[in-house]
Order: C-alpha cells, then sequence, then structure tokens
C-alpha cells in the first residue's frame, strides 16, 4: 500500500528519491523533501477541494518532478488518479471531479480546477488564471508539513485509471513491481519521457517506474531534455550512477 511505501522513504530520508532533468535544468527531490511536497499537497486536496475515496482527479500534466508529488497525494488521499485522453478528458470519459493541470484554459473552468506552472521551479502561475482556479505553486506552499487529518482509503476503489483499465488501491505497487522486475535492490533507475507518446503514456511509464524504484528502496532519475540528446543523456546517467537504464 502507499502510505507503507512513503513511510520507507523517510527511513533514510536525505537520499536522493527523484531526479528530474529538464530544458537546461535539474531538479533533485530527497526523500524528506519529496515527502514534504507530497504531505502538504495531500493536505490542499483534502481541505480545499475535500478529496476522498470516490473522488476522481483528472492529472493532466507532463511526466515532470510536479507529477511525481500529485499522484502520490491523490494516493494518499484514497482518490483516484485518472489519466488524461487525447481530447484533455480523462482517459476513460467518464467526468472527474478534480481537474490538475499545466493547461487550464483547455479545461472546462465550472471544474474544481488546480493549475500547475509548467517551470520546473515556478513559485506561481505565470500570468491571469480562470476564476476560482488553484494556483498549485502558491497555495501547496501554505499548506501544513504534517499530514492532517485523511479519509480511510478504501483498498479496493481504484487508484488508477488508464487506457487499460482501473488499478485498485490494493494492488498498485504490487502491480508497478510486476511491470519492473528490476535485479538490484536500491536502484537508481533511469527514464527516459517519451515525447512521441501521448501524455497518458508517458504519465503512466512514470508513476509506474516511480512506484517500482521507491517499492525497492531505489529512486527514479527522470530524463526529459536530456534523453534526446546522446551526449547529454550519457553524462546524466553516469553522473548519477544509474544502474538500471530501462533504455537499454
Amino acid at each position: 500500500m502507499l502510505p507503507q511505501l512513503l513511510d520507507g522513504l523517510a527511513r533514510d530520508p536525505g537520499r536522493p528519491r527523484v531526479t528530474w532533468y529538464g530544458d537546461g535544468e535539474r531538479v533533485e527531490l530527497s526523500g524528506t523533501v519529496l515527502l514534504n511536497w507530497v504531505t502538504k499537497t495531500t493536505n490542499l486536496l483534502v481541505e480545499e477541494l475535500d478529496a476522498a475515496p470516490g473522488t476522481r482527479v483528472l492529472l493532466d500534466l507532463p511526466a515532470y518532478w510536479r507529477t511525481l508529488t500529485w499522484a502520490p497525494a491523490v494516493w494518499r488521499c484514497g482518490a483516484t488518479v485518472v489519466l488524461p485522453g487525447d481530447d484533455g478528458g480523462s482517459v476513460d470519459a467518464r467526468p472527474v471531479d478534480v481537474v490538475v493541470t499545466d493547461r487550464p484554459d483547455a479545461h472546462d473552468p465550472r471544474s474544481p480546477l488546480v493549475a500547475v506552472a509548467p517551470a520546473a521551479l515556478a513559485r506561481s502561475w505565470p500570468g491571469a488564471l480562470p476564476a476560482g482556479a488553484l494556483d498549485a505553486a502558491s497555495s501547496v506552499m501554505t499548506y501544513a508539513d504534517a499530514l492532517g487529518w485523511v479519509p480511510p482509503t478504501d483498498v479496493d476503489a481504484p487508484a488508477l485509471v488508464t487506457a487499460t483499465g482501473a488499478t485498485a488501491h490494493a494492488e498498485l505497487v504490487a502491480a508497478a513491481l510486476a511491470q519492473h522486475t528490476w535485479a538490484p535492490t536500491r536502484p537508481r533507475v533511469a527514464l527516459d519521457v517519451p515525447r512521441a507518446a501521448s501524455r497518458a503514456a508517458a504519465l503512466e511509464a512514470t508513476l509506474t517506474t516511480a512506484l517500482a524504484a521507491w517499492a525497492r528502496d531505489g529512486s527514479l532519475v527522470l530524463l526529459d531534455a536530456a534523453a534526446h540528446d546522446p551526449a547529454e543523456r550519457e553524462r546524466a546517467v553516469r553522473g548519477e550512477r544509474v544502474d538500471v537504464d530501462t533504455a537499454r
């Protein structure tokens, strides 16, 4: 279960758990920093948006480091991560309760909307937002560093909805481990963000790979821009001491 996985990250709080390479940018989150982001975001979801079991949260984001704080927060409050379809709506065409996105103008402003700034280290949304939308970068930071009340998770409820179906909370971590059967313990896993793939496919690969790495007490090196320059990629993989390269 996800709460136990997150507790495991706290046992070695200073070790990197997410390292993201963007266009000229590198962001690294230790276990402590990752958990702090997840905790604050969980508190926002529960207190501001009433997220709970049964709440469907459309995660319409690119595969980057902020995505790896939002998805665990949705799961921590027992809600469901729904991946986006090609039209920007939910991948299963069913209504959602909350939209978390870097492209708020593409969504119905009548839906509860959270706008996540695309810049890696942005502290606020760059410009005007639709009326009623939350600015994730500034809003998340106002919430407590300690986890507040969260509703009990229904382990049989869906945690992740993809193009091929749904995975229950009880099965989420085990399903990720079954997809990624690496030999090393505490692996340092490199994953390229595929630019040609749909946003949903890139998100699914990123989330399942991160879960499998964390469940083995490891970490994820997520390569976006660096993945498309062979020399830059090689420097990143070597410098990060990667021992599981999913591209090989």
